[in-house]
């Protein structure tokens, strides 16, 4: 087996990743799918990474059909409306990699596709998008972790994956205990992406303060109930897997980035998964569910919604 056409559906901060890594692979075909304005933009545009522009081909899904491998890097809440982009994309020899936050994207695809076709990933990547483009440091960043979900663990996709990223400037390794990694990146973002968030502060902050640790470590533990209960075994996972990618303490994490850019974050998908799981298990959620809240309304305000200006109508607290 070996990988010959790749195809990413999602060009922001963790498709720019793959796309810089490789865009100058010898051999290889590196497309962006897309349609409408979005295509039209990314064709007269390119993707600005690093403060280098890249042009790459830009394909219908429909074009794009049959490819070797197609890397899912969309935001949780635009998977749903792309599910039939992807349906059209995967062929009969096509691999799906999901490189999305949460833990139930490769499920969500697998439904549409087959199980078959996904191979199971989560990324690292401590990217920030500005104005003038994606940016992240090559040198920092852990990269993407894959493997199959069950044996044989050295299948032949899995060697096709190393033999494309070998030679790249992308970090990347291989695991027997996907799920687990995959739980692992979950338990991250939602105890050190989203406390943040709410406080606006850089990461920093879960260093030098003993009450944004206190509220880490209530969302960690609700978290890790919940997985225990789901079968996932977290302890099979390296100490190293609980880390993101070095970054300074002033750095802004997505759910942070989201909100600075007024745009709706993935709450959804971490806290407003956790709770719905912690209700099926008859797991009580209380920081996630103060979270989530939170967060809400903090992208409601963001909305306008409090925007109380020349409204002379009094109210009373209640």
């Amino acid at each position: 087996m070996e990988i010959r056409s790749v195809a990413i559906l999602g060009a922001g901060a963790v498709g720019s990743y793959v796309l810089w890594g490789l865009a100058d692979k010898p051999g290889v075909t590196v497309s962006v799918v897309a349609e409408g304005a979005r295509a039209d933009r990314l064709r007269r545009d390119g993707c600005a990474i690093n403060g280098k522009v890249y042009c790459p081909q830009v394909l219908t899904p429909a074009e794009a059909h049959g490819v070797d491998l197609l890397i899912v890097a969309l935001k949780y809440g635009a998977l749903r409306g792309a599910l039939d982009s992807i349906r059209a994309v995967v062929g009969e020899n096509t691999t799906v990699m999901s490189l999305m936050n949460g833990v139930d994207s490769e499920e969500i695809i697998g439904q549409v596709v087959g199980d078959a076709h996904v191979l199971p990933a989560l990324i690292k990547v401590a990217s920030r998008r500005t104005e003038d483009g994606v940016f992240f440091d090559p040198d920092t960043t852990i990269g993407i972790i894959y493997g199959e979900a069950r044996p044989p663990f050295d299948s032949p996709r899995v060697r096709a994956v190393a033999a494309l990223f070998d030679g790249t400037g992308l970090r990347y390794r291989t695991t027997e205990h996907i799920c687990e990694e995959i739980w692992s990146k979950f338990r991250l973002n939602v105890c050190n992406n989203l406390p943040q968030a709410i406080l606006g502060a850089g990461v920093g902050c879960y260093r030098d303060s003993a009450h944004m640790k206190a509220i880490s470590d209530g969302l960690r533990r609700e978290l890790e109930a919940v997985a225990a209960a789901k079968g996932i075994d977290l302890s099979l996972v390296g100490s190293t897997s609980g880390y993101g990618s070095l970054v300074p303490p002033t750095a802004r994490y997505s759910t942070l980035q989201d909100l600075d850019a007024h745009r709706h974050t993935e709450i959804d998908m971490f806290s407003g998964a956790l709770i719905r799981m912690g209700r099926e298990l008859g797991i009580p959620t209380p920081y996630n569910e103060y979270t989530y809240h939170m967060i809400k309304a903090l992208e409601e305000k963001n909305d306008g919604l409090f925007d109380y200006s020349g409204q002379e109508t009094a109210t009373r607290a209640r």
